[in-house]
Order: structure tokens, then sequence, then C-alpha cells
């Protein structure tokens, strides 16, 4: 197989570093409009070559977009445009526009929907990591739009090349879910942060004092604005609503503690508590 990744960053990196060390792939080739990060996939040997987006295209028997999602809804069309046999995927976190922009396409069979669910705080080529994917679930949306040896291609691309296990949904409940599970945890880390920031200017100690928990909740926040504005936009009904919820409960919290009823409050910590029954 020869396999184009467009933007090379951290998650297309760690996409081209899966398929090469895994065999699937023959050649990776990069397409990235940033050249420093094509010079640093070069160094870090993510990828075998670089070419401009239509040579790539050319030379290849799939193409996977990995750039910001707001991006995709102009450049999977373009790319369908210009492709003959070959298959394209993309990998972002939202779908259903994405998925809309390409509805009426004449090559719409050629494309998969996929999101792979992993990653980091971090971007750039150099965030790359290995066995990033290992163990992780890809969701492969829509699929009765695809062509059938298409998909089955992919499944092994996400199988046998990133070792991932695959889940099937329709492009709206996959907005839906990704809301709860991905978008809204990134949402409250930034809010968090900056709240914190806001008070430091007050209390010039907090950072001093503040430990793995601080660390581990706000971690998400070092997460790039380039990368997370534009899901928050294409997913914006969504995330409103499950923003909603969670404020709901905070407030609930907040009230427990003004009117001095821990027990309750505790038979609700004990609730959240069977989070760990889920998450092993």
């Amino acid at each position: 197989m020869k396999v184009t990744v467009v933007g090379i960053g951290l998650i297309g990196g760690s996409i081209a570093l899966a398929l090469k060390e895994s065999g699937f792939a023959e050649t990776v080739i990069g397409v990235d409009n940033k050249s420093e990060h094509i010079i640093k996939a070069l160094e870090l040997k993510l990828v075998d070559k670089v070419l401009l987006l239509p040579d790539a295209i050319k030379q290849s028997d799939i193409v996977i977009l990995a750039t910001p999602v707001d991006s995709l809804l102009t450049l999977l069309p373009q790319v369908l445009d210009q492709v003959d046999n070959q298959i394209v995927i993309e990998v972002g976190s939202t779908k259903k526009l994405v998925v809309a922009s390409v509805k009426n396409h004449p090559k719409r069979k050629n494309y998969v929907a996929t999101h792979p669910m992993a990653g980091t705080e971090y971007s750039g080529p150099e965030a790359a990591i290995r066995g990033l994917f290992a163990g992780k679930c890809s969701v492969f949306c829509d699929i009765e739009d695809s062509d059938p040896t298409a998909v089955e291609t992919i499944k092994r691309l996400y199988e046998e090349g990133m070792n991932m296990r695959i889940v099937y949904l329709d492009s709206v409940s996959h907005d839906v879910h990704t809301a709860y599970i991905s978008h809204i945890s990134h949402i409250c880390s930034f809010a968090l942060a900056q709240t914190v920031l806001d008070k430091e200017k007050e209390e010039a100690r907090i950072f001093e004092l503040a430990s793995g928990g601080f660390d581990s909740t706000v971690r998400l926040a070092k997460s790039s604005p380039d990368t997370w504005i534009p899901i928050f936009r294409q997913n914006r009904e969504n995330i409103i609503d499950v923003l909603d919820e969670y404020i709901n409960t905070l407030l609930t919290f907040k009230g427990l503690m003004l009117s001095g009823s821990y027990d309750t409050f505790h038979k609700k910590l004990e609730h959240a508590n069977d989070i760990r029954r889920i998450l092993k």
C-alpha cells in the first residue's frame, strides 16, 4: 500500500508511524501546508517523502486527511474530485457536517468516514507517538454510503496497521457521543485553566501548591485552540446541551454545600463513583 497523510501533526504523524512500522504501508507520503512540519516530518522519518497534494493523490492507494475539521469541509470534496480508485478517509472529531459536505459527490463511495479515538494535548510532528492507537477504538460512520471493498480495506488499515478495534455509528450519533466523552472534557479543562489563571493574579502561590490532581484535570487545556475551536463550532448544539447538564450538576453541588446537605452530597458523589465500574 502507498498511503498519503495530509496534515503531519500529532494524529497524522502517529498514523504514519503506525502504518510504516506495522508494514501495512510500503510508502508513506506526507503533505502539509507548513514547511516546518514537512522538514520535521522528514527529520523524524514519519514519512518517506513529501509531495504536493495532486501528485501525492496520483501516487497513492489511500489518502488520509488529518487536518482541522473546518478545513475538511473544503478539502474532502477537493480530494474526491481528484481520485480515481483511491480510497479517502478523514480522522476528524466531528462527522455530521463533514459527511454532509460530500453527500452528493459522484465519488462519495470512495470515502470512508472514520475517527480514531486517541490523542494527547500536544501538537505538531514532534508530538507523534509510537503506539498511540494500540488497543483504542476507531469509529466508522455511515458505512452504507461507502464502497464495501473500501470499508474492508480501511478496516484492515485500523485493525492490522494500527491495532485498533472498530465501532460503527451513524454520523449524527457519533457527534452526540463525542460531545459527552471528549468535547466536554476539553471545554471544561479550558474553563478551569482560565479560572485558575485569572485567580492566580490575586493568589500568587496557587501554582506552587498545584499537584497531580490539578495537573491531570487541566492537562487538556494545553491542547491547540486551532484544533478545538473548529470542533466546538461544528458540534456546537451537542456541546451546549452537554454543558447545560454539566452546569446544572455544578449548581446542584453548590446548592448542597450552601445548604449544608452533606449527606445528600455524599450520595451524589457515591453515584459519581460508579464511573469506576465503566472505566476500569
